[in-house]
Parts: C-alpha cells; structure tokens; sequence
C-alpha cells in the first residue's frame, strides 16, 4: 500500500467500488450477423425491435440484492450510462434496470438455460 503513495497519479492502480444499488457490467460481444433458430442469418445491419443485451456482471454495490459477480444478466443497453476504464467500455446501472439473470442458482427460475 505504501508503494502506490509514491507513484505518480497516473502510475497508481484504484479498484473500482460500486455503489448503493449500482452494477457494473461488460457488454457481451455481439457477433453481427445472428441465425434465427431455422436456420436464416440475420445481418448485423437489420432494423429490429429494441433488443435487449446479455452481460457479465464484475462489480455489485452494498445494496444489491438479487445479482451476484459472474452472474449474466440481461438489460436494455439503450438507458444504460457507459465508462471506460483503461480502454475497456463498461456499462454501469442500477439493480432495478435488470430483467433478468442467468445463473446456476436455481430458486425461482423459468425453466430455460442458456
């Protein structure tokens, strides 16, 4: 710890907190092109409804409830705020703007897997 107060500002390595309700997420990569489960590709470029994306969650504030770290959740990215860090671009939300979650913990699921 002493180590870091004698680098300069921008040598010095902060871990990232969440806050409150607030989740930290990566966006999926997305692959353009999709199949539709019969088969048909569905270019990157086609005017769809507005989709919701999957994301891996790396960070959970102290009053997120019902999302874990590794948990993949599922979110409109549209009302989403974006950061980057360190050239990476992260999607910072609230628990509540979260539809759904994938996870191995099976309480209350759906019966669907991913």
């Amino acid at each position: 710890m002493s180590e870091a107060k004698n680098l300069p500002d921008a040598a010095a390595k902060l871990e990232i907190q969440m806050l409150h309700d607030r989740v930290l997420v990566r966006v999926s990569a997305e692959e353009g092109e999709r199949r539709s489960s019969g088969g048909i590709v569905i270019p990157a470029t086609a005017q769809v409804a507005r989709r919701l994306a999957w994301g891996d969650v790396l960070g959970v504030g102290s009053n997120v409830r019902n999302v874990k770290v590794g948990d993949r959740v599922l979110f409109n990215p549209e009302d989403q705020l974006e950061v980057e860090v360190q050239g990476e671009a992260y999607l910072v939300m609230r628990e509540r703007d979260i539809h759904a979650v994938a996870t191995e913990r099976t309480e209350h699921g759906t019966g669907l897997y991913l």
